[in-house]
């Protein structure tokens, strides 16, 4: 009974002792667990400075740390950057005043009644509405965006914003204050146009690098929606990249854009000039369209394809670009399939659809180096054509004087010529 006794009880002392190590354990891990996970909801050293545990070890330990930024926090700080850079554009003209009035009528003619009532008594005359100018006066007809480049007051915007050269221009300012414009250059090219104001001390963004755009990275569209709502704010993601299309504008017809970035970041009609972000708030494009027919299909011009523009004008006060001097339509599989073409690749020369609108326009460097109808231009320099490199791109890359070499086929048979290339004139 005395051994059953002490057999319990060393029993019960040895099970004490254990749960006691056991718990002491368990607390220990559970509080070295606690601040680990405190740790990592927290900041990380991003520098790697080791730190020795000891003097006399050689071990060491590094604690990295990185910021959590939300995506959230970074468009409110890109917005805010961008903002008072972003002006609205307002197109006014002065238009006629038409007066209402009202001319009485006899239906029966006067002779008629002369002979029964007298002289001008008629018992059937009629009011009709008449419509006569009285004066003019000045009228907002349309409105778009732009953006500060230059504190000294450079603007860029689209040339389908300013293309009416009988209208005035005033700049409308994030902060309220309006400035008369001038329109400096409209880009026979692309969709773009530079303006003017007497200003300083402008705010103004930053130019980005559009060329490393890739698919589904967010951007950000800031513009005067709808001609009303001022620095409308929207985001998405680059939905596609070199998209070509042709746009359809009341004040400029039909023009085919190419090379264009594709976002589903809203753009509605008025956001038209205003930029397009990235993340860090630099300008990668200018919003230039939308696409009627689909939902947040809107397309941009790259910025690297502008940058160009904007120092020929700073400098020399006007756009000066390279010209070759022909009409062309980009060949893809479907163009050359349909076509029977030898080749799926290339930019074809082929006249519009007026027939002022010659494949090669006489006087030309194509014209000179002898490129005629139906040539397709297969390569600039070594440059194939295609798709992601269209014949305006690559000549954009040169200047006016610069010799280049064109491989094309003509008749069926490939020959390198060689051209110098002019500064193109607003045909």
């Amino acid at each position: 009974m005395n051994k059953e006794k002490s057999f319990f009880i060393s029993t019960l002392i040895i099970s004490i002792i254990f749960s006691s190590l056991t718990g002491a354990i368990t607390g220990f891990l559970a509080s070295n667990l606690s601040n680990t996970n405190t740790a990592s909801l927290g900041w990380f050293n991003i520098h790697h400075n080791p730190k020795k545990l000891n003097k006399n070890s050689k071990n060491t330990t590094t604690i990295k740390t990185v910021k959590i930024v939300s995506q959230e926090s970074a468009v409110v700080k890109a917005v805010e950057k961008v903002q008072p850079a972003v002006v609205s554009i307002i197109v006014s003209k002065d238009l006629p005043v038409i007066e209402k009035y009202y001319k009485q009528y006899n239906p029966f003619g006067d002779d008629f009644f002369k002979q029964f009532f007298g002289e001008n008594i008629s018992p059937f005359m009629f009011r009709t509405p008449q419509y006569r100018q009285k004066g003019t006066e000045k009228r907002e007809i349309g409105g778009g965006t732009g953006f500060v480049i230059t504190k000294d007051g450079y603007i860029v915007t689209n040339k389908h914003v300013v293309a009416d050269k009988t209208a005035d221009y005033t700049v409308l300012m994030n902060n309220g204050k309006k400035y008369t414009a001038k329109v400096l250059a409209r880009d026979p090219v692309q969709d773009l146009a530079i303006l003017k104001i007497k200003a300083k001390n402008l705010a103004t963004v930053e130019l980005g690098n559009s060329d490393t755009l890739k698919p589904g990275q967010t951007l950000i569209a800031i513009g005067n929606a709808l001609g009303e709502f001022r620095n409308t704010v929207s985001t998405g993601v680059v939905s596609g990249l070199s998209r070509n299309i042709t746009a359809f504008g009341p004040t400029i017809g039909s023009e085919n854009l190419v090379n264009l970035i594709q976002t589903d970041a809203s753009i509605n009609p008025g956001n038209s000039g205003g930029p397009l972000l990235n993340i860090k708030g630099q300008v990668i494009g200018i919003n230039v369209a939308i696409a009627k027919t689909g939902q947040n299909i809107g397309f941009a011009i790259p910025i690297n394809s502008v940058k160009k523009i904007i120092e020929s004008v700073k400098k020399y006060g006007r756009i000066i670009r390279p010209w070759l001097g022909v009409r062309y339509i980009q060949i893809n599989k479907e163009i050359a399939k349909k076509n029977n073409l030898s080749v799926d690749y290339g930019a074809i020369v082929l006249r519009g659809n007026k027939p002022t609108d010659l494949a090669v326009i006489p006087g030309s460097p194509a014209d000179k180096a002898g490129i005629v109808e139906n040539d397709i231009i297969l390569k600039v320099n070594g440059q194939k054509l295609d798709e992601n490199h269209s014949l305006s791109r690559e000549i954009a890359k040169y200047k006016p004087g610069d010799k280049i070499k064109l491989e094309i086929l003509h008749r069926g048979k490939k020959k390198i010529i060689n051209v110098k290339l002019e500064e193109r004139k607003n045909l």
